[in-house]
């Protein structure tokens, strides 16, 4: 009789981790599969061939001066009001507003001609871009807080085979097989179509991380479940990680009284929320490790969007496209692979990054502004195309050491809030820089001036840091010596 009950135990024990496994494994496979097909889009490294060409023909300074600067506006302009419907709608309607912001994107860029569709369009890529919060953040609302490192692993790698599908396909559609621009981008109109309709069958999370935050202990002493299909009880045990915030269609609550009285007692106290979220941006930020990784996040994360936005017009303008083929795609699918790698190592380098990281970010940075530097200056595509891959790499190893860093103290709420304002600056800081030195109605400068600024903006940033850098180390090396004097006295 023990053997019997210790083998119905198993059987049991054995169904319900194999539902916890089915749990999260079912969101998360339709998450990356959402982000695969939304990241395949082999028109994209031809954007600025595409509009400057025959296909639209659209003037150097219309692209450049009045088109692409809509996108840095939208962006910032949604960039909060987003942050927080995403966690106040619970992630899934912002996935599908992305989808649907990106069909109409490619949709408008294949039937638009007036300058104003195209800058409409931008406002709508912007949208895409905006929430594409969402799409990281949806899959901690409905997977165990063991899982986050290895389901985050699985969405980032998804976007990025993804991007290194659409971006190697794009130029070998256009090199090889001759295909033009616009039967490019109804290629990536389809992909994105896709994981449109992906995202419809995504799991509806019943709580997000600030609105509607429920803690696990709550989930797994009310949560007990029936096993629909057996009808044998599902107990709560230590053993048994459940999905928090998913409630699988054959499984209904034991006492769904209680269940809805307890919904109907949870209110959503934004004013609370709110007041939360400043303490912890205060608290967050009060530390000088924090606050000098962020500072570099945001100002590197600036420069970035400016440098591979433009860097398409810069090629074009080193070499005409309509004169000679051009590897667009194939530098952007290089430099993603090869940051790829870059940050696989740089996990593995083993340093004290709380004394040595403000002179890393410092040497790091100049390196970037020369790459900048020469990409601008020496005219010939083939530097240009190294540079653009250098300049990736290292931006792409540093802003994953600033992560590490930042995220490191941090629960998963005040990471997201600390990535938030992070890029809200960067954001704010890049439409700036876009109002006075590339929008029309500023400077309206040529993009080989533009791009020396930014040059000049990296080598800023790299002084900055040199400075603070040596003044912290110079201060640890005191105290250390300060320590050492008084301790004979002591003893």
């Amino acid at each position: 009789m023990e053997d019997s009950h210790g083998g119905r135990a198993a059987r049991r024990s054995t169904r319900a981790a194999s539902g916890s496994a089915c749990c999260w494994a079912l969101p998360t496979a339709l998450l990356c599969a959402y982000g695969f097909f939304c990241s395949v889009r082999p028109s994209e490294p031809f954007l600025t061939r595409y509009l400057l060409g025959p296909h639209k023909n659209l003037s150097e300074t219309q692209v450049f001066n009045e088109i692409y600067p809509v996108w840095t506006y939208s962006y910032l302009a949604l960039l909060l009001p987003v942050f927080l419907a995403t966690d106040y709608l619970r992630y899934k309607p912002v996935v599908l507003l992305q989808g649907l912001s990106l069909i109409i994107t490619w949709f408008m860029l294949l039937y638009a001609q007036r300058l104003w569709a195209f800058q409409l369009l931008e406002f709508f890529y912007g949208m895409g871009t905006a929430t594409d919060i969402a799409y990281y953040s949806y899959i901690y609302s409905v997977v165990d807080i063991n899982l986050y490192q290895q389901v985050t692993s699985y969405c980032r790698s998804a976007t990025l085979v993804g991007y290194t599908v659409g971006s190697v396909s794009g130029q070998v559609l256009v090199s090889v097989a001759g295909w033009s621009l616009f039967s490019l981008n109804v290629v990536s109109l389809t992909s994105i179509s896709i994981a449109f309709a992906t995202a419809w069958f995504l799991p509806m999370p019943q709580k997000s991380l600030f609105f509607h935050h429920l803690s696990s202990q709550r989930l797994s002493c009310e949560m007990k479940v029936m096993d629909c299909k057996n009808g044998a009880a599902v107990q709560d045990h230590p053993d048994v990680q459940r999905a928090p915030g998913w409630e699988d269609e054959t499984k209904v609550p034991l006492n769904g009284q209680g269940h809805s009285a307890e919904k109907q007692k949870q209110k959503v106290d934004i004013a609370k929320v709110l007041k939360d979220l400043w303490q912890d941006f205060l608290q967050c930020y009060s530390s000088r490790t924090m606050l000098c990784w962020s500072v570099w996040w945001a100002l590197s994360t600036c420069g970035y969007f400016q440098v591979i936005n433009y860097a398409q017009g810069l090629w074009e303008m080193v070499l005409p496209s309509h004169s000679t083929d051009i590897y667009n795609g194939a530098v952007e699918a290089a430099s993603t692979l090869l940051g790829a790698v870059a940050v696989v190592v740089v996990g593995h380098i083993k340093t004290s990054w709380a004394m040595w990281g403000e002179v890393a970010l410092a040497l790091f940075s100049l390196l970037i502004a020369a790459a900048v530097y020469v990409m601008d200056t020496v005219h010939n595509i083939w530097v240009c195309y190294a540079s653009y891959v250098i300049f990736r790499i290292i931006y792409m190893m540093l802003i994953t050491i600033a992560t590490f860093q930042i995220a490191t103290n941090l629960s998963v709420e005040r990471y997201a809030l600390v990535f938030g304002v992070n890029t809200f600056i960067a954001l704010a800081l890049q439409t700036l820089l876009t109002v006075i030195v590339v929008d029309a109605s500023g400077l309206g400068l040529d993009i080989f001036t533009q791009f020396m600024i930014y040059a000049s903006y990296f080598a800023a940033i790299s002084l900055v840091f040199l400075v603070s850098g040596i003044c912290s180390i110079v201060g640890s090396y005191r105290r250390q010596e300060q320590v050492q004097s008084r301790s004979p006295e002591s003893q």
